[in-house]
């Protein structure tokens, strides 16, 4: 898989260090940038890799801030982006197999790189479950495309 990996500078240093994970797991990393730890607007990033993501470029999209939830809010703006705020393995599978959920969304700052990393394996192994859960998804699609 294609995986769109973006950071801002808090979560720079866990992205560099997620890339090997990505790496390991044999998947194609494309770094979306940030390049340091230097400030920088996290929405620039969020966009990049929710649009390589929404453009089928990339298969499932990582971003990484303090928090995870001002990536997550900007990569939802864009179509067909479902990005979730993932904090530990049980929400990283319930995000792939309820939700379809495919851009994961971490905080360097509340979460150790560890436990991103072990959340991160388990999200981009489950599938989505389809089922009564594909009702709900498309209720999300309809919503994006009422704006």
């Amino acid at each position: 898989m294609k995986i769109a990996i973006g950071a801002d500078h808090a979560g720079f240093a866990a992205k560099e260090e997620i890339k090997t994970v990505i790496k390991a797991l044999g998947h194609t990393v494309m770094d979306q940038g940030t390049t340091g730890e230097t400030s920088v607007d996290y929405p620039d990033f969020a966009e990049k890799v929710a649009r390589a993501v929404a453009s089928g470029e990339a298969e499932r999209g990582v971003l990484i801030c303090g928090t995870g939830i001002g990536m997550s809010i900007a990569a939802n703006k864009v179509t067909g982006i479902r990005a979730a705020v993932v904090s530990d393995e049980k929400t990283a599978a319930l995000s792939r197999q309820h939700n379809d959920a495919n851009v994961f969304c971490a905080g360097s700052r509340t979460t150790p790189v560890v436990k991103i990393a072990e959340s991160l394996k388990v999200f981009l192994q489950t599938p989505f479950e389809g089922g009564r859960h594909v009702n709900r998804v498309n209720k999300i699609t309809a919503i994006e495309k009422a704006r």
